[in-house]
């Protein structure tokens, strides 16, 4: 019984693992046409992708959709 839980704790894992997304972020971006390519709107200041040219209105959130 105990073989069968480990079993299916294992299946579990590997599905959670094979499901979870891959991040694609190639940041800091040069524009912001870029970053949406990428996924990537709203980067907030503090982010290590934003950066103060996507920040057109200076309200520390860079290529707001």
């Amino acid at each position: 019984m105990f073989r069968v839980f480990i079993a299916a704790a294992l299946v579990c894992l590997a599905a959670a693992v094979g499901a979870a997304p891959v991040a694609s972020a190639d940041g800091p971006y040069s524009n912001c046409t870029e970053a949406h390519q990428d996924g990537r709107w709203d980067i907030p200041q503090g982010d290590p992708d934003y950066w103060s040219k996507g920040d057109r209105d200076n309200d520390g959130i860079a290529c707001e959709s």
